[in-house]
């Protein structure tokens, strides 16, 4: 009889050393690659999504994919439902229409996407697996602090804007549209709500949403469209939460650079509220025209010495009005002259017509100067920007210079 062979075993030791490793080694998560056939399904369902747009022959896209790809496997261990929170990727090269489509100008741009909007800020925390999980942990909070006692509401920061819902329950479509728009804007507003009986003193006739705006004495406004309708409570809430005239800070200056547009900026102490409220009644009245041409702004004069400087101006000088076109920056004559009817227009409609620039390097126009007056040709230099700096780094980024690129 030939004898029996049997196939040797790992001792019992190495068994369970194999049998620990495989049931406690995270599995791998495969990051979702989008392209033109995909990108709309897969981002309409999906709670949050974090979108990597890169190109591989970036060094920064290579840096950041393995980051990116533990992330993912950190968050997919909290969130293991597909939709609560998709990673995934867009090779810009490969489909460059995508990139055109969510203005891509510089590789790797990180972008969070709600059930398929893409939201204003994009991510720009630091490149590590704790700060984007982080990152994602904060999105998949609850935007809105359920108010226990309408006492809660006399006690608001009345520094901050100030978002309150009143329902009647919070199952209701009333609510979910309420929430939805509160994950979208919650880093521009405090959004609050109440239910039932705390909340019945202010359902006069049904739910209610109502803003609180900056400022003790400042009057609430009252939503008075339909409480369904996401695009009508989004536009009014966004309008509400977004003001025209926004802070500059070294935090959003990079963000506020990438937007393109040139600042109309007004440089005040931080506690001279006066200065700011007159310059933005006078953005709203002259200047509601040139929104989306020009950003309007406004900028702690003690922060922002060094712009000021570059106007040969010091804190001591504030208010100052300025504009910086990201090649050089222009300062508006007088303060005081604010309030002259079509001045602070004309001084947007001058930057647009070159005549700001022009007049820098050849003094005034002909046609402004008087009669028998001769005309001098003035060489000079306009100051250089200086918020062009803020720009993104081309330590972190690859900046695509010509937009063609894509």
């Amino acid at each position: 009889m030939r004898p029996a062979i049997f196939p040797l075993l790992p001792a019992p030791g190495c068994l369970l050393l194999l049998l620990v490793s495989w049931l406690f080694s995270p599995a791998r998560s495969e990051i979702t690659s989008l392209d033109s056939g995909n990108i709309d399904d897969i981002l309409n369902n999906a709670d949050v999504a974090l979108v990597n747009f890169y190109a591989d022959w970036c060094r920064f896209s290579q840096m950041l994919h393995p980051i990116f790809e533990e992330a993912s496997n950190v968050i997919k261990e909290e969130y293991p439902d597909k939709n609560q929170v998709v990673f995934a990727r867009v090779d810009c090269d490969q489909h460059s229409d995508i990139a055109q489509r969510y203005r891509i100008s510089k590789y790797p741009t990180l972008k969070l996407f709600r059930n398929g909007m893409m939201m204003k800020r994009e991510y720009r925390g630091q490149r590590s697996v704790t700060a984007i999980a982080d990152y994602i942990r904060q999105q998949k909070s609850n935007p809105i602090r359920e108010v226990q006692d309408l006492e809660e509401i006399t006690s608001l920061d009345r520094s901050r804007r100030n978002i309150i819902g009143y329902f009647e329950q919070k199952d209701s479509d009333n609510y979910r549209t309420f929430e939805r728009v509160a994950n979208i804007l919650h880093d521009d507003c405090v959004f609050l709500s109440a239910f039932g009986a705390i909340s019945k003193a202010e359902r006069f006739s049904g739910d209610n949403v109502i803003y609180k705006p900056p400022g003790e004495s400042a009057p609430d406004m009252v939503y008075l469209g339909s409480l369904t309708n996401f695009d009508l409570i989004y536009a009014w809430t966004q309008d509400k939460c977004v003001p025209l005239v926004r802070e500059i800070t070294f935090e959003n200056g990079e963000e506020l650079t990438e937007e393109g547009l040139p600042f109309l900026i007004l440089f005040h102490m931080k506690d001279d509220l006066e200065s700011l409220e007159k310059f933005q009644q006078e953005v709203a009245r002259q200047l509601i025209g040139e929104k989306g041409t020009i950003n309007f702004l406004h900028a702690d004069c003690d922060k922002f010495r060094h712009p000021l400087l570059h106007i040969q101006k010091t804190p001591a000088d504030c208010p100052v009005i300025a504009i910086d076109s990201f090649r050089h920056m222009y300062v508006f004559p007088d303060f005081s002259d604010l309030s002259i009817p079509g001045k602070l227009k004309q001084f947007v409609l001058d930057l647009h017509s070159g005549k700001l620039h022009r007049e820098f390097h050849h003094g005034p126009d002909p046609t402004d100067v008087a009669p028998g007056q001769p005309i001098q040709d003035l060489a000079s230099s306009p100051p250089e920007s200086s918020f062009q700096k803020l720009a993104p780094s081309e330590h972190r980024y690859t900046l695509l210079r010509e937009k063609d690129e894509l």
